[in-house]
Order: C-alpha cells, then structure tokens, then sequence
C-alpha cells in the first residue's frame, strides 16, 4: 500500500485519520509539533515524529520517501483561540507552504490540504437563519480575520503548485468538527466539547448554571468525525480540484446544541450569556449541494448521534482524572 504522511497526525482529527488509514494497511508516517505525551492518539504501527512543520528541513524529513501527503497541521482551536491568537494562526502559512515545496522536491504525488469554512466572505454570515455557504461564497473575499486569510492564501498555494509544478492537490473547507479524543478544556475547545464539559461540570458540582457565549442564536452545523475521515479520503482520491465543503449541512444554533447536551445528561441549566465573549459569526452552516452532485454524497451523522457519544467519553475522561486526583 501507498506510504501516506499525516502531517498534524498527533491532533484531534489525524489521530482518528492515522488510525483509520492504517487498518486500511497504508504505512503511515505522522509528524507532529507536540511531544507524544500530549498526542491525541499514538498509533505504535505508525512512524512517529515530532516535528515543527513551519521549517523546511523539518517538512523535507518528513516529505522524505512517502507517496502522498495529507496536511492538517496547524495552530488553532475554537473561536475563543483564533480571535486571540492572529497572528499565531497566520504563521501557519508557513506549514503549507514548506509542506508543498517538500512534497515538489520528494516528487510526491498526491497533497491534501485541510482548509476551513473560515474562508468564507463575513457579510455572506449575518444572517442566523443562514441557507448554507456555498463553496463559490469564498469570494470576493473576506474571511476571517487571521485565520481565515491564511487557509484562503494555501488554497491558492495548493492551486499554483498544481498549475506549475503538476503536483496532484486537493482541499476541503472543514466546517466544525467534534467527537472523541477531541480537547475539551484548555482554551482551544471548539463549542460541541465545550458545552459538553459545562454540562457535565454542573451536573458533577450540583451547580445548576451555564455560561453561553453571545446571546446563544448564533447557529452552526457540526459534523461527527468519522464524517470527517471518510470524506477526507473521498475528496482526497477524487478527480475534483476544486476546494469542497465538508460539513454537516444540519444547522442549529448554540442555545438548541444545549438543549442537546442537557437532555442527554437529564439535567436542565439555568443560562448566563456571556455577551462580551468570541462568538463568531451569526450564522454558518455548509451548503453540500456541490459535494452531493460530483460524489453523491454527504456527512450524514446526526448530532444527536454523534453528541451522545461525544459526550459520554468527555464524561469518561472528566470523572475519570477527578477520581485520580482523589487517589493521589
């Protein structure tokens, strides 16, 4: 089977990715700023690197004698990160943009870039009731501020590098992703966890309240991550080289994704709002109507789904280091 670099492979949706790749029986190579204590998940039939992929001898190692390369590294995390941390999210650039010049020089012949719906025009999500964007809705542009502007400028890298070096590449616009062995304290969360983690912490404490960023009406679709990984290699090992949606197209908006939490936990919340706080845009949800017609499919987890399993192993995880501390 072909030899296959996850770059980001120690994060939340590589570790899912690396795992499933192997049991396919691709060798993979995963690299990886953190330390491998603070990898998701470890795959120990992997190759294991702790990399920073911003230098290009870095990316020339990791490039080094792999067929393909799947890139979804990056510095990021959930609104209240990426409103914060500009700067750091723009410094991705670099991972990219080595990456390819890498990939060009191992004659590497397949690239995968993980982009964001971030990139899309902020006057195209004013609107809670959004209809879904569509992938032409990236232009004229005005993405997010930071982190948006630097997964617009890789598309065009990846684009460019397609047109004058030949180098077979593909994208696609992640909408937000959740589940399983995903961070769900620390700053970086993205909401699914991070109402999840509230949720549980007042039902844990008998503190029955809830802090909800903005007024709660912003909506957002949410897509499981097994979605997530299917439709990775789906859009990866196709013909279309265009950047394509990869979301949920199921919309609702934070105040219902409570409602979600709390009726899988059996527990009701009194809500504070916290107005001050990131919220993002008023409303995104993925139009997949592009996706549908040249692969005939879609994400198709529910989020009632997919939450019940996320939330049962946040639970796992938090009642299980509260009964550490109480040992130690």
């Amino acid at each position: 089977m072909k030899y296959v670099l996850v770059a980001g492979g120690g994060g939340f949706i590589g570790g899912h990715l690396a795992k499933d790749l192997l049991e396919k029986g691709y060798r993979v190579r995963v690299a990886d700023i953190k330390t491998k204590d603070h990898w998701y998940q470890e795959h120990d039939d992997a190759e294991n690197l702790v990399l920073d992929l911003k230098d290009l001898d870095a990316c020339n190692k990791a490039c080094e004698g792999v067929d393909e390369v799947i890139n979804l590294a990056a510095d990021m995390g959930g609104m209240g990160f990426i409103e914060t941390h500009k700067a750091e999210c723009m410094l991705s650039v670099l991972i990219n943009t080595h990456l390819l010049m890498a990939a060009k020089e191992a004659n590497v012949g397949r690239f995968f870039y993980a982009s964001s719906a971030c990139v899309y025009n902020g006057e195209k999500q004013t609107d809670p009731n959004n209809p879904g964007l569509k992938e032409e809705d990236a232009y004229p542009a005005m993405p997010e501020d930071g982190y948006g502007w630097e997964k617009l400028f890789s598309e065009r890298m990846c684009r460019h590098f397609t047109e004058d070096y030949g180098i077979t590449t593909r994208v696609a616009r992640f909408h937000n992703v959740y589940g399983p062995f995903g961070t769900y304290d620390g700053g970086r969360e993205k909401a699914p966890a991070a109402i999840c983690r509230k949720v549980i912490e007042a039902k844990l404490s008998g503190r029955h309240e809830i802090e909800i960023w903005g007024t709660g009406t912003q909506t957002r679709s949410f897509m499981y991550i097994d979605d997530c990984v299917f439709g990775i290699q789906k859009i990866f090992y196709s013909d279309i080289m265009e950047p394509l949606n990869l979301g949920s197209s199921e919309m609702v908006s934070i105040n219902q994704l409570v409602d979600i939490v709390e009726k899988i936990a059996g527990i009701t919340l009194n809500r504070n709002y916290n107005l001050g706080a990131p919220k993002g845009v008023n409303g995104r949800n993925s139009d997949n109507t592009l996706i549908q017609s040249l692969m005939g499919w879609e994400p198709s987890i529910s989020l009632q789904d997919g939450m019940e399993k996320t939330y049962r192993w946040i639970f796992d995880q938090m009642t299980q280091s509260k009964e550490e501390c109480v040992g130690s």
